[in-house]
C-alpha cells in the first residue's frame, strides 16, 4: 500500500512493465498504482463535463447548471483524468466531427499525464445512444411490455456498436428501479413493477451492451423508485424486506449473471441514510457479499448533494470523504468534492490514502480491461474521414420490431380493431401529428435537442398521421389536434368533435410529452399528483365519445393513466409506452391489423386516479378487502394484453404427467419441479401468446405478495399450431426474507399458476416443499428454465 507521495520526486519516467498485455490485469494495475503520486491517483476518480466541438476541435468543459465556472481544461488534465462526461450528449454534433474531437481530446489527456493514460468516455444510452442522429429506440417501459429479453439484448448490442464507433467506453444504462408509484416521473425509464421482469430484461440489456465492449452501468442503487408520493429525490421509507425482496433482486441478477461493469448510486436516502454515504450498501452488500468488482460512479452531482440536499456533510470536502469511504469510486459529472479537496484531506490524515488506492485500483483495472493501458492504444478511428451513420436501416428495423412487440391492446369490446381500409376516419388529439409523441426524456431530441430549435432532429420520426396514411391508403383521414397535452384550452374541441361526428370511426391519440424537471408531463422531475390524463385530455375524450362515433383511444405515455368511466364507452383502447422513432408505424400496424398486438402490461392500469401507490405485488391486505373503503383493484392488471386471435391453454402437466385436480406434487426444499401446458392458436390469424408463471405462497412467516412472477415466455403460433411450454422451477424461487433478515426457503405448500396475466390464471399446479428450512443467498437460482416444443407440424417461432 502506498503512502502520501511526493509529487515532485515522482516526475521521473515511470517503468512501463504495467503496459505488458501478457501480464494479468491485476498485476499490471498494481505496478502502475505503485508508481503514481497521490495527485495522479485522485485524478482518476472524477470526470469532467465536456461537449464535443462541431468543428472537430478538442472538447471543452461544459458550463452546466450546478457549477459556477467550468474548470480550465489544462488544469483538469494535468495529472490525468478518470472520465469524460457526455462528449456527444450535451450539444448536437455531427458524429464524425464528434469522433474526431473526442480523439483529439484523448491525445491531449494522454500527453498531459506521465503515464499516457486516457479517460473513459461515458454517455447516456437508455433509449438508444443519446447523440444527435442516433437511433431512438422505445423506452424501458416498452421493453418490459414486450416481455422479450432476447430482443432487448439485440437492441443493446446495436446501441453499444454505435457508441464504440465514435470512441465511447461506458453507457449509463440500464435502469433497474422497480416501479412502485406510477406518479413518479421516471416511471417511463423503469422496465415495470415486477422485480423478475425488471431483472431478466435489464440483465439481457447488460449482456447486449457489454458484448460490444461498452461498460454497462446499473442504476440507481438503490430505492430511488420508492420515493414518498412518487416525487423525484424524495426520501424512501421502504423497509429492509421490501428493499431485499423487491428492489435489490434486479441488481443481484445483473451483477451476478450479467457481470455488469459499473453501478451508479441512487440520489435518495433510505430511512435517512443517503445511498451515496452508505458503506453497508456500496461496500458491504455490493462488494463484500455479492462480489462486485467493477466501479461505482456517482449519479450526477450526487456527491455534492450530500452537502446541499441531504445535509449530512457541512462542506464539499466532507461530502467527498463520506462518498469515497462509502464506496463511490468516481465523482460525476465533474470534479467538485474530489480532486484537490480529496488530496488535501489525505495529506491532512482525515482520509486514509488506502481509500484512494482502493478506488483508483478499480478505475485502473477497468481501464486495463478496456485496453486503455495497452502500449500503442490510439483513440483515433482507422479512417478519420469516413462518415458515421448512427441510424442505419438495420437499427431502425429492430427499433420497429421492438415497438411492434411492445404495443398493448387493452380493450376491444366492439371489435373495432383492426380498422378496415376505406371510408372516413377522424384522427384527432395532441399526439396525432407530432414526432414528440414517441420520445422519452433521455432521447436526444427531448433531452438536448429542444434547447437547439434551429438544429434538425437528425433522424426521421414518422407521426401517426403519416403512418396511418401509408397503412390505410384507401381511407380518407381528417385530422384535428383538439387540444394540447397539458394546456387548459378547449378551443380546439369543436373542430375535432365535428371531424369525429362525420367519420365512421375516430382514433384519438392522447398521453404525455416527455421532458425534464417540470417541462413535460413525464420524465425526470416531471412527477404527477395523480393518474388523471394531463391537461384537458380527459374532457376531450368524453366530448369525442359523446358524438356516438366509435372512438379508438391510443394512449402514448410514460406511465399508466386512469381514464375513468369514459373507458367503458371506448370502442377500443391501445397503450404504447413512448415507442421511439419507429413507434407510430408500429401503432399504425396494430390499428390496421398488419401487426397482431402481443405486448403485455409491465405496470398495472389503475381503475381510478387516486389510491396510489399500488402495484400487484402486495399481500392480501394490499388488495380489495372489507376493512377499507378504497378498492385498489386495477382496471387492467400487470401482464394483461389482448390479441386479434384466440389461444387455448390445454393439457396442464407436472413433471411430464397430467396435472390432476387436487393432486399435490412433493419435492425437496432444494429440489425442482417442471410445470407446463400446451398453447394452441384457435383463431384465424397468426399471433403471440405470452405465457406467465406466478407463484403463490399461502402461508409464510411474513406477509407475502398474493402472487409474483417467476417465469414467462413468448409463444408465436400460426393458426391451428400448438406448442408445449414447460417451466422448470427450483425451490430457490420461493425464497424470501424472513423475520430475522435471512433469505430462506420454507417447507410447505405452494401454488404455481400458469397465467395470461397476474389476474387471469389458466391452470394451477399445487406443490409441497418437504425437508428442512434452507438459508440461501445471492448465489441462489433466480430464474426458471423454459422449454418450448412443437406439438403440431409447422414452422415454430418462439421468443423470450
Amino acid at each position: 500500500m502506498t503512502g502520501p507521495s511526493d509529487h515532485v520526486a515522482a516526475q521521473e519516467a515511470p517503468a512501463d512493465g504495467w503496459r505488458d498485455p501478457s501480464l494479468p490485469a491485476a498485476t499490471r494495475v498494481e505496478r502502475l498504482l505503485g508508481s503514481m503520486t497521490l495527485e495522479e491517483k485522485v485524478a482518476q476518480l472524477h470526470g469532467v463535463w465536456v461537449s464535443a466541438d462541431a468543428s472537430g476541435e478538442a472538447v471543452a468543459p461544459h458550463q452546466h447548471d450546478l457549477t459556477q465556472e467550468p474548470p480550465a481544461w489544462e488544469k483538469v488534465i494535468e495529472h490525468g483524468l478518470g472520465q469524460l462526461t457526455r462528449p456527444f450528449g450535451t450539444v448536437p454534433v455531427d458524429p464524425a466531427a464528434g469522433r474526431a474531437s473526442l480523439a483529439r481530446s484523448q491525445r491531449e489527456i494522454m500527453r498531459a499525464n506521465r503515464f499516457g493514460i486516457p479517460a473513459v468516455a461515458h454517455e447516456e444510452c437508455l433509449a438508444g445512444f443519446a447523440a444527435w442522429s442516433a437511433t431512438i429506440y422505445p423506452v424501458p417501459l416498452a421493453w418490459g411490455a414486450s416481455f422479450d429479453p432476447d430482443l432487448v439484448e439485440r437492441m443493446a448490442a446495436q446501441i453499444g456498436t454505435s457508441m464504440r464507433r465514435v470512441g465511447v467506453h461506458q453507457g449509463l444504462a440500464p435502469v433497474l428501479d422497480v416501479s412502485r408509484d406510477a406518479r413518479w416521473g421516471r416511471t417511463e425509464e423503469t422496465i415495470g413493477e415486477d422485480p423478475h421482469l425488471v431483472a431478466t430484461v435489464a440483465t439481457a440489456y447488460v449482456r447486449g451492451l457489454q458484448s460490444t465492449g461498452i461498460v454497462a452501468t446499473l442504476k440507481h442503487f438503490v430505492g430511488y423508485s420508492a420515493s414518498r408520493a412518487g416525487r423525484n429525490l424524495a426520501p424512501v421509507s421502504a423497509g429492509p424486506r421490501e428493499i431485499a425482496d423487491v428492489l435489490l433482486p434486479p441488481f443481484e441478477m445483473a451483477v451476478r449473471d450479467g457481470r455488469a461493469g459499473s453501478v451508479m448510486q441512487a440520489y435518495n436516502d433510505n430511512d435517512g441514510l443517503p445511498a451515496a454515504a452508505d458503506p453497508g450498501l456500496l461496500t458491504g452488500l455490493l462488494r463484500d457479499t455479492w462480489g462486485f468488482e467493477g466501479t461505482v460512479v456517482s449519479d450526477y452531482f450526487g456527491v455534492t448533494f450530500l452537502q446541499t440536499l441531504h445535509r449530512v456533510a457541512d462542506s464539499a470536502d466532507r461530502a467527498g470523504a463520506l462518498a469515497l469511504t462509502a464506496g463511490v469510486d468516481v465523482e460525476l459529472p465533474t470534479v467538485h468534492c474530489y480532486g484537490d479537496r480529496l488530496t488535501a484531506l489525505v495529506r491532512s490524515g482525515e482520509v486514509p490514502e488506502e481509500a484512494v488506492d482502493l478506488a483508483a485500483r478499480r478505475v485502473l483495472l477497468q481501464k486495463c480491461e478496456l485496453g486503455l493501458l495497452d502500449a500503442g492504444w490510439d483513440p483515433g478511428p482507422e479512417d478519420p474521414d469516413a462518415p458515421v451513420d448512427l441510424d442505419p436501416a438495420e437499427h431502425r428495423a429492430l427499433a420497429r420490431e421492438l415497438a411492434e412487440r411492445s404495443v398493448v391492446l387493452l380493450s376491444n369490446p366492439r371489435e373495432a380493431l383492426p380498422l378496415a381500409d376505406g371510408g372516413d376516419l377522424a384522427l384527432v388529439g395532441p399526439l396525432a401529428d407530432t414526432g414528440d409523441a414517441v420520445l422519452g426524456c433521455y432521447s436526444f431530441p427531448a433531452h438536448v435537442g429542444r434547447r437547439h430549435p434551429d438544429t434538425p432532429v437528425g433522424v426521421e420520426i414518422p407521426t401517426l398521421l403519416e403512418a396511418l396514411r401509408a397503412e390505410l391508403p384507401g381511407t380518407r383521414i381528417e385530422h384535428a389536434e383538439g387540444c394540447s397535452v397539458d394546456g387548459d384550452s378547449t378551443d380546439g374541441f369543436e373542430a375535432a368533435v365535428s371531424a369525429a361526428a362525420r367519420a365512421r370511426v375516430c382514433v384519438a391519440v392522447v398521453g404525455d410529452r416527455s421532458d425534464l424537471f417540470g417541462r413535460g408531463t413525464s420524465g425526470e422531475g416531471c412527477d404527477a399528483e395523480d393518474l388523471r390524463l394531463p391537461g384537458v385530455q380527459q374532457e376531450f375524450l368524453e366530448a369525442l365519445v359523446a358524438t356516438g362515433t366509435p372512438v379508438v383511444a391510443v394512449l402514448v405515455s410514460g406511465r399508466p393513466y386512469a381514464l375513468g368511466p369514459v373507458a367503458d364507452r371506448l370502442a377500443a383502447l391501445v397503450q404504447a409506452f413512448l415507442p421511439g422513432e419507429e413507434g407510430m408505424p408500429a401503432v399504425a400496424g396494430v390499428l390496421s391489423g398488419r401487426v397482431n398486438p402481443s405486448g403485455r402490461l409491465p405496470v398495472s392500469v389503475p381503475n381510478g386516479p387516486g389510491g396510489q401507490p399500488t402495484t400487484y405485488l402486495g399481500p392480501d391486505l394490499a388488495h380489495r378487502s372489507e376493512v377499507s373503503s378504497v378498492d385498489p383493484t386495477p382496471r387492467h392488471p400487470f401482464g394483461h394484453g389482448l390479441s386479434y386471435t384466440r389461444f387455448a391453454w390445454e393439457d396442464p402437466r407436472v413433471d411430464g404427467s397430467p396435472a390432476l385436480p387436487g393432486e399435490i406434487t412433493a419435492l425437496g426444499t432444494d429440489g425442482e419441479v417442471t410445470v407446463g401446458c400446451t398453447i394452441r392458436n384457435t383463431g384465424p390469424v397468426a399471433g403471440t401468446e405470452v405465457v406467465q408463471l406466478y407463484m403463490h405462497d399461502p402461508v409464510a412467516r411474513v406477509a407475502r405478495p398474493r402472487r409474483r412472477l417467476v417465469g414467462y415466455t413468448r409463444v408465436h403460433l400460426e393458426p391451428g399450431e400448438a406448442r408445449a411450454v414447460d417451466f422448470t422451477v427450483h425451490a430457490d424461487l420461493s425464497s424470501y426474507t424472513g423475520p430475522d433478515g435471512r433469505r430462506v426457503v420454507d417447507p410447505g405448500h405452494l401454488d404455481l399458476l400458469l397465467s395470461a396475466s397476474s389476474l387471469d390464471v389458466r391452470h394451477t399446479v399445487a406443490v409441497r416443499l418437504d425437508g428442512p428450512e434452507r438459508t440461501v443467498d445471492h448465489t441462489r437460482r433466480m430464474d426458471c428454465v423454459v422449454q418450448l416444443d412443437p406439438v403440431d407440424q409447422g414452422e415454430v417461432a418462439a421468443h423470450g
